[in-house]
């Protein structure tokens, strides 16, 4: 009897020690909570808010998590023992409010970004039933506009895109599309082959296989390769990278040895 128990409390402890559990997340400020990116950078594994501010994500003791999103400043949280213990982390984020200093752009503009942008007048969006044409009646993508020559030209200076540069939003929203993108395609790749081929083909473990998929997508052109139906590459990436991620999972289990 007692040497069940000591097993179960050494394999209790390994769980703590070792283990990784399901993290409950919520970022509690008051709005625009919806579509917050939360990214282990520990281990790849990435997921995003729902509009209550609400995630889950697998996370190991002295793990990182990156939470970014274009409204507030990015955030770092490490895993600290308490954290992985009680399964359950509450983030506040800093709202994302730019100045420009010494920079006169008119005389109703006062340098808040926020407030400047919502004085700047837009038209209303074409209603193509009024008209009797079909045409695309959703929301279109935001269109990142170069500095020079669409941002700022010889006769012309598009304040609200000006603003969108030097905030550094642009640049935030084309990280947002980056990792959008790589998580779109990681699924189809994965539903495309099935996990079982994966599994099976090149022994990556069941619960690893997303965050091969995007080991795969971000030190390869498998992306590229795959949308081109170039499957000879694809395949050659896979028997390339998984003897490298493998090998990366053997080093990281000896480490915790």
């Amino acid at each position: 009897m007692k040497s069940w128990v000591l097993v179960f409390s050494f394999l209790f402890a390994c769980h703590f020690l070792y283990g990784q559990i399901t993290l409950q997340g919520t970022i509690d400020n008051e709005t625009d909570v919806e579509g917050i990116h939360v990214l282990n950078t520990s281990s790849r594994y990435n997921t995003v808010t729902n509009e209550n501010g609400n995630f889950s994500i697998k996370v190991s003791k002295v793990d990182t998590l990156f939470v970014s999103s274009v409204k507030y400043q990015p955030k770092q949280v490490v895993i600290t023992q308490e954290i992985f213990e009680k399964e359950i982390l509450i983030i506040t984020l800093e709202e994302l409010v730019n100045e420009l200093d010494e920079v006169v752009l008119g005389p109703n503009l006062t340098g808040n970004i926020e407030t400047d942008l919502k004085k700047i007048k837009t038209k209303d969006a074409i209603n193509f039933d009024d008209v009797g044409i079909p045409g695309f009646k959703g929301v279109p993508e935001e269109k990142i506009p170069t500095v020079i020559g669409q941002t700022i030209g010889p006769t012309h200076v598009n304040i609200e895109a000006l603003y969108k540069h030097l905030s550094g939003y642009y640049k935030k929203l084309k990280t947002r599309r980056k990792w959008e993108a790589q998580n779109q395609d990681a699924s189809k790749i994965l539903n495309f082959y099935t996990h079982q081929f994966f599994v099976e083909a090149y022994d990556i473990p069941e619960n690893r296989l997303y965050d091969f998929m995007l080991f795969c997508i971000e030190t390869s052109t498998l992306q590229k390769d795959f949308k081109k139906e170039n499957y000879t590459s694809v395949i050659a990436i896979f028997d390339k990278k998984s003897k490298a991620y493998n090998s990366r999972l053997e080093d990281l289990e000896y480490k915790k040895e």
